[in-house]
This record gives structure tokens, C-alpha cells and sequence, in this order.
């Protein structure tokens, strides 16, 4: 096996871990079938964690090491692995999607139940299309992505360094789980209250210490002396992104720090002290009390909505800088159509990947399977399908590269989904007002297009990581491919129970 980095003879080629001259098992039945009893397991429980506590945890490391570990048992190789941990993985990128968008049919009253004769064949309908066109959408895109130096892919990283400390033997794999060991070890100490992750502390500036936030009968906001001090935590110290911040490098980790500060220590101090009482009328529900809770309530409702803006602008401006490389795969897959199939030129492995006539192909079956749901979903009303449908297809290609973008530069697991969601139903609502489609046929259309979209651009992100893991180990691309259809269509069949029991 060769190592990670540049290649020797040529300083700007990477070399993978595997040479692209090496010939090894890869796609196996034993390795598939490991991670799709992977990805059903872990999307069922990133699902019901979603669903409770709003958030999904990345299964890239522990699917690739349950992968490592199983496989290193059969004297599997790491090419297996690489599979095993690919369709793993990709259960919690459909979770993350669902169950976002999902519940609201039913929390709307455009479905009348849950149950399984009523919402299962549509909610599994509209999961699968979403999953399978995330697959494809991030496949035109994928080597321009994965090749760019700009994106470091922590989460890749990190995931390609646990199959290759199982391959270089026991050293390299004591240092691995030392690290897992210490990890865990702080993060537990954390939870259980032993050691103090979170420092809170006290402190008086002027009017601010002797103050306390009270409400009026009228709901007006009061701000009444105490003589206490006010209570303010502290950044809490997570090992998992001190990693991150270790991967990334000192640039990138110092651009979310500055993020922090600007969101905390800056706009919420600012709104607070200049809307003052008119706060009320931007956040729903009670208005807290005491100054965290109002802070909380500042940074969750007008705080994070204008970070969610920021990110996507600056999601499409980092698109822009990588638009000659990715006009120079999207010509290739023009190209591609163009040619007969003896005009196919060889490739080396980790160069193949599903022909672009294929992905096509299964992008236009796609587009007509999800005419017919809306029509569906939308009681009949085929122009709202019809719209809704167009709508999918041109805002999921663009979402979909915009959550791998994201993903590449913070991972999988701080991807904001939820503010690639608000967005799609934006743009889906107005423009279902601006055509004149309202009612619940409207709602749905919208909602469906919503689902769609979620989970293409959540798959597309979990995808994208599982390309950069293949390029840096030496996997072949086609049969990356290959996984994931099929490990999304599993998960996809199974995704209705979990939400359904929740």
C-alpha cells in the first residue's frame, strides 16, 4: 500500500493510501450487508434523537469503527471497510433531512394521520426520491469538490486516519484509541458534573449588574433593580471540536471563533440594548425574564436567522470561486452524453465512476416519479406538481452542492440543515403565492418540496464526505456509488417506523 499525500513523480497528483494501480476486494456482499445493517440501525436512532432533542450525531466514526473492527475479523480489506462504512454512514444524512420536514405534514393538517396505510408510501416515496437525487445531484459535481484545496473535510480526514491507523498496525491503532479514550473520558466527566466543561461566573458593568428583565401586565418589557449580579457562561470545552479545530487548521477555526464573538458578543448586546422593549413582537411564545433567557431568545429567533442569510451567501460565493472547476465537470458529463460508449476512454480506478449517461437518465425518472407524488400530495392539482416539481429539481441541484460545500469546510454533523429548509420553503411559498396556489394543496406542495429537498442536500453533504474519504484511501468511485443507491433505498424503506414511533 502507498501512503497519503503527493505523489513523487509528480508533486501535484495526490497518491491515496491505496495506489490506483492496486487491485483489491472492495465491493463485497459481506461489506455491503454490514453497512446496510449499519445505516438502518443508526438512522433509526439519529431519527428518534432528532426528533427529540433536534439535533443527529455524524455516524462516520462509529461506522467506521464497528466497519474496522468487523472486517479486520474476516481479514477484510480496507477497501471493504471504506464500503462497509460508506453505506453506514448514509441512514443519518436521510434522518437528518426527515425529520425536519416530515412531522410538519401532519403538525399542518395537510395529512389528517400517521398511519401506515395513510403516510407511510408517501412519506417513503418522498424520502427515497430525495436520497436517491442527492446521490446523483452531488455526482456531477463530485470531483471538482473533492479535489478542491479550500475545503479541508475534517470529518473525512479524521475518518480516513481511523481505517488507515487499522492498517499500519497495532502502534498507530493504540494512538487512536488513546485519543477516543481520553474523549470519551472528558466528555463524561462533563456530563456527569466531575468536570466543569461549562464555567459560569459572575460580574456587575454599571446598570447591567443591579438590573433584572421583568415583564408588564401588557407584556411591555421592565427592567427593575435587583442588586444581583448577572450570570454569564462561558464557551464550553468539547473535545470533539477541539478536534475539529485541530483538522480544519488555525484559518478556518479562527473564522467560526470570530462567528461566536460577532453573533454573542456583539449583535445580542446590541439588539438588546436598542429594541429593548420591542423585542416581543420578533419572538414568539413568553418572553423570558432574566437576561440569558432573553439572550437565548435574541441569538435563536433573530440572531441565527441572519446566520442562516450569511451562509448562504457566502455558501454561493464559495460556489463561485470553485465555478471553473465545477463548469469543467458538469462539461464533462455533457461530454460524456455526447459519446458513444466504444469512445469511452480507459481510466484508472479511482478515476471510474457511474457513467453521466446514467445519472441522467435516473435523474429524469426521478423528476417524473415526483410529478406524479405531487399530484398526490397536492389533491390534484397538477400545476402546483408540476411547479412544485421544477422548483425541486433546480433548488436541490443548487442546495445540494451548497450542504457538500458546507460540509467540506465544517462536516457533516454541524451542517444547518434546518437553514437550508426555512430556505426552501421561501422560495417554494413565495413562489407558489406569485402563481396564485394557496390552500392546503399549496401547503403541500410547498411541504413536499421542502422534503425533498432537505433530504437531497443532507444526503448530498454525507455523500460528498464519503467521496473524500474514497479519494484519500484510493476507493473506486462507482462502487461508492453503487453503495450508496442501495444503501439509500434501504434506509429510505425503514425511515417511516422510527418517525412514526417517536
Amino acid at each position: 500500500m502507498g501512503t497519503s499525500g503527493i505523489s513523487p513523480q509528480n508533486p501535484k497528483k495526490h497518491q491515496p493510501f491505496v495506489p490506483e494501480n492496486m487491485e483489491m476486494k472492495e465491493f463485497t456482499l459481506r461489506a455491503v450487508l454490514l453497512g446496510l445493517g449499519m445505516t438502518v440501525v443508526l438512522g433509526a436512532a439519529n431519527a428518534y434523537l432528532g426528533l427529540r432533542a433536534g439535533v443527529t450525531i455524524a455516524a462516520t466514526y462509529p461506522a467506521a469503527v464497528v466497519g474496522m473492527a468487523i472486517l479486520r475479523g474476516w481479514k477484510g480489506t480496507v477497501l471493504e471497510e471504506n464500503i462497509a462504512r460508506t453505506s453506514g454512514t448514509i441512514g443519518e444524512g436521510i434522518a437528518a433531512g426527515a425529520i425536519f420536514t416530515i412531522p410538519a405534514f401532519l403538525i399542518s393538517g395537510v395529512w389528517a394521520s400517521f398511519g401506515f396505510r395513510e403516510a407511510y408510501w408517501k412519506t417513503t416515496a418522498m424520502i427515497t426520491v430525495g436520497s436517491v437525487l442527492g446521490v446523483l445531484f452531488i455526482s456531477l459535481v463530485r470531483k471538482g469538490m473533492v479535489e478542491d484545496p479550500e475545503l479541508p473535510f475534517p470529518e473525512s480526514v479524521a475518518a480516513s486516519e481511523i481505517h488507515k491507523a487499522g492498517r499500519r498496525g497495532a502502534q498507530a491503532a493504540k494512538y487512536l484509541f488513546w485519543n477516543i479514550g481520553v474523549g470519551g473520558i472528558v466528555y463524561l466527566l462533563g456530563a456527569l458534573g466531575i468536570f466543569g466543561t461549562d464555567k459560569t461566573f459572575a460580574f456587575g458593568i454599571g446598570q447591567l449588574g443591579r438590573t433584572q428583565v421583568r415583564l408588564g401586565p401588557a407584556g411591555s418589557t421592565n427592567l427593575v433593580p435587583t442588586g444581583a449580579a448577572s450570570t454569564v457562561a462561558a464557551p464550553s470545552v468539547s473535545p470533539a471540536l477541539l478536534g475539529v479545530g485541530y483538522i480544519i487548521g488555525l484559518r478556518l477555526s479562527a473564522l467560526q471563533f470570530a462567528g461566536s464573538v460577532l453573533a454573542w458578543g456583539f449583535l445580542v448586546p446590541l439588539l438588546m440594548y436598542f429594541m429593548g422593549p420591542n423585542l416581543k413582537q420578533y419572538i414568539p411564545g413568553e418572553m423570558p425574564n432574566d437576561w440569558i433567557g432573553m439572550a437565548d431568545a435574541v441569538w435563536r429567533y433573530i440572531v441565527r436567522p441572519i446566520a442562516v442569510g450569511g451562509m448562504l451567501v457566502g455558501s454561493a460565493y464559495t460556489l463561485y470561486t470553485m465555478k471553473d472547476s465545477l463548469r469543467a465537470g458538469m462539461g464533462k458529463a455533457f461530454a460524456d452524453l455526447r459519446r458513444s460508449t466504444g469512445e469511452q476512454p480507459e481510466l484508472s480506478r479511482t478515476e471510474r465512476y457511474m457513467s453521466f449517461k446514467t445519472v441522467f437518465l435516473l435523474i429524469g425518472i426521478m423528476f417524473v416519479l415526483m410529478c406524479g407524488l405531487y399530484i398526490q400530495v397536492a389533491n390534484g392539482q397538477v400545476k402546483a406538481a408540476l411547479i412544485a416539481a421544477i422548483v425541486m429539481l433546480l433548488v436541490g441541484f443548487f442546495f445540494a452542492t451548497v450542504s457538500g460545500s458546507l460540509c467540506g469546510v465544517i462536516g457533516s454533523s454541524n451542517n444547518p440543515v434546518s437553514g437550508i429548509t426555512i430556505s426552501t420553503l421561501l422560495i417554494a411559498g413565495l413562489l407558489m403565492v406569485a402563481l396564485g396556489v394557496s390552500g392546503k394543496s399549496g401547503v403541500a406542495a410547498v411541504l413536499g418540496v421542502a422534503a425533498v429537498v432537505c433530504v437531497s442536500s443532507s444526503v448530498a453533504g454525507e455523500l460528498l464526505q464519503d467521496f473524500k474519504v474514497g479519494y484519500i484511501l484510493g476507493g473506486t468511485p462507482k462502487r461508492i456509488q453503487m453503495a450508496e443507491l442501495i444503501a439509500v433505498v434501504v434506509a429510505s424503506l425503514i425511515m417511516y417506523f422510527p418517525l412514526r414511533w417517536r
